[in-house]
């Protein structure tokens, strides 16, 4: 895949959202760490930190950064809003579009898209979902993290409350595209959560507060790396 540095998807995407412990000097000891688990696991691992540590964060590891999206514009006259370019310049590899707390309309997520590859950044788009997943794929990002909102931060799995949203959201996406890497999130707090995930045909699993927020982030993150290893 092209923008991640020559690997493939990532198994584990960290979205660090605007949670205190995850911004600026936070933001890159957390990156650390889990750069850290990468090199030692062998298990690809990416953050999505905010904005404004984009620069900080991608200077101190070596693991892929995403940023947490790209507005579908071009470089003109644009007061703040997030242009795609300037991601990349920051130094990240990849974005994230549509997450629940950032939705944008299939239209935008097209151009997005466009644009996102024009700069060489790898995208993962989330869905909520089987018809809008199968809507995406048709799209060909690189990678769709299915998440019901309802779920997202409640520490409820979707892959153990809703094994079927998966499947269906698989076999739909499928349908249409056999290359798109398929991830799920939403409430993935364990590392039982991520070996549900992968048992039910996902590549690995975009997490959020049970990691930035957890009392030990980096012992977490180990956790679920053995997972994914045993799983192959």
């Amino acid at each position: 895949m092209t923008g991640i540095k020559g690997s493939r998807a990532p198994h584990i995407i960290v979205n660090f959202k605007t949670y205190i412990e995850a911004t600026g000097k936070r933001a890159v000891q957390l990156a650390k760490i889990a750069n850290q688990v990468s090199k030692d696991s062998g298990v690809t691992i990416a953050v999505a930190p905010q904005f404004t540590d984009l620069k900080s964060v991608t200077e101190a590891v070596e693991i892929p950064v995403f940023s947490q999206h790209v507005d579908s514009i071009k470089p003109g006259a644009y007061t703040g809003h997030i242009l795609a370019e300037a991601v990349k310049a920051a130094g990240a590899s990849g974005t994230i579009l549509n997450h629940s707390e950032r939705r944008i309309k299939i239209s935008e997520i097209e151009e997005a898209l466009s644009l996102a590859r024009i700069s060489d950044l790898a995208t993962l788009v989330c869905t909520d979902t089987p018809g809008v997943s199968a809507a995406v794929a048709s799209l060909n990002p690189d990678m769709i993290a299915i998440e019901p909102p309802d779920l997202i931060g409640t520490g409820v799995a979707v892959s153990k409350a809703r094994p079927e949203l998966i499947t269906n959201a698989i076999k739909r996406i499928r349908s249409v595209n056999n290359l798109v890497d398929i991830l799920c999130g939403a409430g993935v707090s364990t590392p039982e959560d991520v070996l549900k995930a992968l048992e039910l045909g996902t590549r690995g699993v975009l997490v959020s507060s049970s990691v930035v927020k957890g009392l030990n982030p980096g012992q977490l993150l180990e956790n679920m790396t053995d997972e994914i290893l045993r799983s192959k």
